[in-house]
């Protein structure tokens, strides 16, 4: 279906790109990115694009900030403190819907599809949890207040039934990572990209396992919907002894919806201008390609967005 969709997108965008050829006038003033936590790929990838921007935009003041994630991003967005903010995609479509943990309707829409995050779920191996059902009367960190991970944390925990029986931690990833080396709690989740810095730091001087959320993946697509798809964690990616069952969602690039058209279209055509120097920054950045950027769902692409799209296609 989401090809479909995208097929269908690419189609209506090359009928009314027809003859649209001229750039819009360079934007001038100040963006503001909102990025993540440190350890995390939303800080390196972000604080990279903030330099393409600069670099290339010489009338535009741009830099990047470190966040909770991705609650925090939509809310600095839609109020004006941000101009530009990674998101996962399940937090952006309760943000569009109006559902908690926000208030009302957010007036987001997005850029691009960047790439996908991957649930880890992090234990030591000397530990006492082999799976999430070990959990039980434990110290887990769901990621810090206002991030993505602490939804998708919760999540799992109630689809395992657990959310009651765990004492529950908020801290960002390396502030997990810091606490798990020193036996301050016994897990933390991650939702994040492949690899993710605060993981492998930690593995340097501290053996760690990731958990096989194989048992929990099927109800907790069920309950949230298909913008959660099973997946794994290569064995290769942290040298794990084997591949781990998880989920992954994407990550969606979210403006304001209000936001200058021009504007839009430039910060689009920089993610792919500036591709190869995101790249050197993190690998996840290969994830980037038109012919899935456009696919955003629910979120609908920025008009200037659509510009660009339709405008390079071909």
């Amino acid at each position: 279906m989401r090809a479909l969709l995208a097929i269908m997108l690419w189609g209506t965008m090359a009928v009314a790109g027809c003859g649209d050829t001229q750039e819009p006038p360079a934007p001038h003033g100040v963006i503001r990115i909102a990025t993540g936590p440190d350890g995390g790929v939303y800080q390196v990838y972000g604080r990279e694009y903030a330099r393409v921007i600069h670099d290339r935009l010489p009338e535009v003041a741009a830099d990047s900030f470190t966040t909770a994630g991705t609650v925090e991003n939509i809310e600095l967005v839609t109020s004006g403190r941000a101009q530009v903010g990674f998101a996962l995609a399940d937090v952006a479509a309760d943000a569009v819907a109006g559902r908690p943990p926000f208030r009302v309707r957010q007036p987001i829409t997005a850029l691009a599809r960047l790439y996908d995050n991957y649930v880890q779920l992090v234990v030591r191996e000397d530990g006492p949890v082999r799976s999430i059902h070990d959990l039980k009367d434990r110290r887990v960190s769901i990621g810090g207040k206002g991030s993505g991970t602490a939804v998708i944390g919760e999540r799992a925990l109630t689809i395992a039934g657990l959310f009651e029986d765990v004492t529950l931690k908020h801290l960002d990833v390396a502030s997990s990572a810091r606490a798990l080396a020193a036996k301050e709690i016994d897990a933390f989740f991650w939702s994040g990209g492949l690899p993710s810095a605060a993981i492998v730091d930690l593995r340097r001087h501290t053996v760690v396992r990731l958990i096989d959320l194989g048992s929990i993946v099927e109800s907790l697509i069920r309950r949230y919907g298909d913008l959660y798809t099973e997946t794994t964690v290569p064995a290769s990616v942290y040298g794990l002894p084997s591949a781990v069952t998880t989920v992954s969602v994407p990550n969606y690039l979210v403006v304001h919806g209000r936001m200058d058209p021009a504007t839009a279209y430039w910060l689009t055509g920089l993610l792919f201008s500036g591709h190869a120097r995101l790249v050197e920054a993190h690998p996840e950045a290969r994830r980037l390609d038109p012919g899935l950027a456009i696919m955003t769902h629910p979120l609908d692409l920025h008009e200037g967005a659509v510009r660009w799209y339709r405008s390079n296609h071909r």
